[in-house]
């Protein structure tokens, strides 16, 4: 991420300002990510693909079969801001579009350190399964969709991450931009920064805003830092985002996910069955889950009712989601869990109300700005909050099930 504009200061103090922004560039670039924990193997007779489908709870929870009557989500694109996304792995060869690398460099393809976060959101959101009848294997909410990866991040044991921290802060700004100038109809954001010095960045907010005007919606984990002090993460408290905060398959609120004005809905996000560019299996949790099956809604919404605008899909999830909390909402799960079906049926009543930025309020034409503005609005909006420390993405433990991979050889981590 990139850092803040910092104010004129006296020329005598421009070396230590400048030290102070370094070190808060340094700090505000970490976008944390929390891959894996204890990894260890399931016995053999639970090993068979069979188990995973069954493992897959949320898909019940979001009445998937009931509706997959009306769309699988073919035709949108949902992009993965993450650490890349493994195209070939059998559970999503054909439903991944090209990488856009904003890094550059670190973990390559192959690496045990390439894209495995990346993959499992991957497969949350756009899953096929394969096999016989794509019985195996993971399935997505939306599985006819297709991704777009923009790497905008590094996994947690990339060798490069503490470069990147340094060198490639703007990358999510970029991203965001780039990924809504490429045909992107949903962007999920499975990261964040809630750390210490995390705080509103005016290069980011402008570039939710820019998606927003130009009709993607923008969905964001809202951190794992429920038992940490519920720190406030960024980007899920930017103006327009839908935040999704992380319940378990009771649709009680997950101990970790974080409680801030900015929860939207909640979604799944405990004991989520993920792929990986191992072909290995994984049971993990997280917000990071959570953002990805709440994109897997939106990308069944916007299949079937195209000309609603972001502000509209928003309000509609909100509007229809269950088990609303007492007063209809609250910090800890939003309005409630997210409902697809019930939010198709009452999309199904509205009409599109054009392109309208959700946080300002006033009506777009056009393309929209080349680059980033330099005015003050993010910092006005957002001076007096605070950030925090904890991490916000997802953690796995649990090898479920391992395919075959041919041929191919991949460097293995521990």
């Amino acid at each position: 991420m990139t850092a803040a504009p910092t104010p004129a200061a006296h020329p005598s103090a421009a070396p230590a300002a400048r030290t102070r922004t370094a070190a808060r560039t340094r700090r505000r670039a970490a976008l944390s990510v929390l891959l894996t924990a204890s990894l260890a193997l399931v016995p053999a007779g639970v090993a068979h693909a069979d188990g995973i489908r069954a493992k897959q709870w949320a898909l019940d929870a979001l009445h998937t079969q009931q509706l997959w009557r009306t769309t699988k989500g073919k035709g949108v694109t949902v992009a993965v801001l993450d650490t890349g996304v493994e195209a070939d792995h059998p559970d999503l060869a054909g439903n991944v579009l090209p990488t856009k690398d904003l890094i550059g460099f670190g973990a390559r393809p192959g690496d045990r350190d390439w894209a495995r976060h990346g993959t499992a959101m991957a497969g949350i959101i756009a899953g096929h399964g394969h096999g016989a009848g794509d019985a195996d294997g993971v399935m997505g909410v939306a599985p006819e969709a297709k991704i777009l990866p923009v790497r905008v991040i590094l996994e947690d044991g990339d060798s490069a991450r503490a470069r990147a921290r340094t060198t490639r802060g703007g990358a999510l700004a970029e991203g965001i931009r780039w990924a809504a100038d490429h045909g992107a109809d949903v962007i999920n954001l499975s990261l964040g920064d809630d750390s210490d010095s995390a705080h509103p960045e005016p290069a980011e907010d402008e570039a939710v805003q820019y998606a927003l005007k130009k009709g993607t919606v923008v969905v964001a984990s809202a951190g794992n830092g429920g038992d940490k002090g519920d720190h406030v993460s960024y980007p899920a408290a930017y103006p327009g985002v839908i935040a999704a905060t992380a319940v378990d398959r009771y649709g009680t609120r997950a101990a970790f996910s974080t409680r801030r004005w900015y929860a939207a809905v909640s979604a799944p996000g405990v004991d989520i069955v993920i792929a990986d560019p191992d072909h290995k299996y994984y049971e993990g949790w997280g917000t990071s889950a959570a953002s990805a099956f709440v994109s897997g809604a939106v990308a069944l919404i916007r299949a079937a009712h195209p000309g609603l605008t972001p502000a509209q899909i928003k309000r509609l999830l909100e509007d229809t989601a269950r088990d609303a909390p007492v007063g209809g909402r609250d910090d800890s799960r939003g309005y409630g869990m997210i409902d697809p079906l019930a939010a198709l049926g009452a999309a199904a009543r509205l009409r599109p109300e054009g392109l309208r930025t959700t946080a300002y309020g006033g009506r777009y034409f056009g393309p929209g700005p080349d680059t980033a503005g330099s005015d003050d609005a993010a910092g006005d909006w957002a001076g007096p909050l605070a950030g925090g420390a904890g991490g916000v993405l997802l953690a796995a433990a649990g090898v479920l099930w391992r395919r075959g991979r041919g041929d191919r050889r991949r460097a293995e981590g521990p």
